[in-house]
């Protein structure tokens, strides 16, 4: 039987990140993997090939209608969809390589199969019908998320699909039916819009990105509008009939009222994701859940069970692959004895649509249900000079301090390469600095990061180009 000072159960971006932290302390780490490949959800079926279609429609759609006015002429382009398709798996082949290569440097044992845990210290891998017990010190829990069903609408993943199949569709649908406004929605629905669909988005929520700044939101949508995304907010979907050739979607107010049929080739249901806990045999082994089922533990990521921890989707907090790594690196850290630990007030988050939609910290509404007096700066995109001269004005700049001492509390950007944007209000926030040391920090010119400096003049209402 072998033995190992730490066992993770899941490669994903939690789990893969939390064995090598934990080689690097000295550990003998093994991880278990029921998939063919590791990296789970993000680079193989989720943040990885999503971005790659992203980028490649976006191409598509700048040589469509952004070249001509630049002075490049190009015949009209023509899409190769299992070429694009080819260029993802490109992506995340090399991904899912780059992870083998991290468990085979730091002498990590990838155990194939599915886990189960079976008590402190005991985890049963089993595969081909065949099973095997390791033993172990300690186990975390990294098993992430799985897509959250919508009930009475079955999902076949060619006709009606999730994340997964809209990633992998065969042809671009004449019209895409979309069950949520959250990320997964809004940049699956980027894609195919790009490549040619109609884009009808069904929100049961009054607003899209829910628990995003609610100004930066409206802006998003009006964007989103332009571009020719359909909404109908505030409405719930009941049923979806398949016995036709084309789908018909069944719609009507979410507060209650008359309901209508939307005709659709393709729907995608994207109304988030639940915590990925079957067959790890978590009730068996006294491991509790809490209300919504997900894994509890402790401020130490330690469950009820001595010796198992847990990290990533299947735990509290924001489903993030970058929020799932620091867990990952902490709880390797406070299993060799050391002071592991996340701020979970600093996590940015990235929607990767075109414009980018970033945020970190706490949003207007947040300080408000908090009652905390806070000072607004905020700086748009028309008024900056790099964004001007490459005609990508579209967004703004919003930065909320503390009315009293200054300290940036949450930062949120609409506008291009937000993502990108968003680490040095990170850096700033985690070292506690205010808008004035933002604001006296020399920006390079010209460059879109200016707009964050502009943005923390404004909360001081001295903005200089606005």
């Amino acid at each position: 039987m072998a033995s190992y000072d730490l066992i993770v159960i899941g490669t994903g971006p939690g789990g893969y990140v939390c064995a090598v932290r934990a080689a690097q302390l000295g550990m003998r780490v093994a991880v278990v993997e029921k998939d063919p490949t590791l990296g789970g959800t993000c680079l193989n079926v989720g943040c990885m090939p999503s971005k790659a279609l992203l980028h490649a429609s976006e191409m598509f759609e700048e040589a469509a209608h952004s070249f001509a006015k630049m002075g490049v002429s190009v015949s009209a382009p023509k899409l190769d969809l299992p070429s694009m398709m080819n260029f993802k798996q490109q992506g995340i082949d090399g991904n899912v390589r780059g992870v083998d290569f991290l468990m085979k440097k730091n002498k990590i044992d990838v155990l194939k199969g599915t886990g189960k845990i079976l008590g402190a210290g005991k985890v049963e891998v089993s595969a081909d019908g065949k099973a095997q017990t390791v033993e172990t010190k300690n186990i975390v829990i990294a098993t992430g998320s799985d897509i959250a069903p919508l009930k009475g609408i079955e999902i076949d993943e060619r006709r009606i699909v999730s994340s997964t199949g809209a990633l992998s569709l065969e042809k671009v649908p004449e019209r895409l039916f979309i069950i949520g406004a959250g990320v997964i929605g809004l940049e699956l629905g980027s894609v195919w819009k790009r490549l040619g669909a109609e884009v009808m988005v069904v929100e049961f929520l009054d607003r899209i990105l829910p628990g995003m700044d609610g100004e930066i939101a409206k802006q998003f949508q009006r964007i989103l509008e332009k571009q020719g995304f359909a909404f109908k907010l505030g409405t719930k979907v009941t049923a979806v009939d398949t016995t036709g050739k084309t789908l018909l979607a069944k719609v009507e107010p979410a507060a209650g009222g008359a309901s209508e049929t939307i005709e659709a080739d393709v729907v995608l249901v994207s109304i988030g994701r639940v915590p990925y806990t079957d067959g790890l045999g978590l009730k068996e082994a006294g491991v509790a859940l809490d209300n919504r089922g997900r894994v509890q533990i402790d401020p130490h990521f330690a469950t009820t069970v001595k010796g198992i921890y847990a990290i990533g989707d299947v735990v509290a907090g924001p489903m993030l692959a970058h929020k799932a790594e620091d867990e990952g690196v902490a709880v390797a850290e406070i299993i060799a004895g050391q002071a592991g630990h996340v701020n979970y007030d600093v996590i940015p988050a990235v929607v990767y649509t075109t414009p980018e939609v970033s945020s970190v910290g706490k949003t207007e509404e947040e300080l408000k249900q908090a009652g905390l007096a806070y000072t607004v700066g905020k700086f748009p995109f028309t008024a900056n000079g790099r964004s001007k001269v490459n005609q990508t004005t579209e967004g703004f700049v919003k930065i909320l301090a503390d009315a009293k001492t200054d300290r940036v509390l949450g930062v949120h950007i609409i506008g291009r390469e937000a993502g990108e944007m968003i680490h040095e209000a990170a850096v700033l926030m985690e070292f506690g600095g205010s808008a004035e040391d933002l604001a006296r920090t020399c920006h390079a010119h010209p460059t879109r990061s200016e707009a964050i400096k502009e943005a923390a003049l404004a909360v001081g209402k001295r903005a200089i180009h606005m």
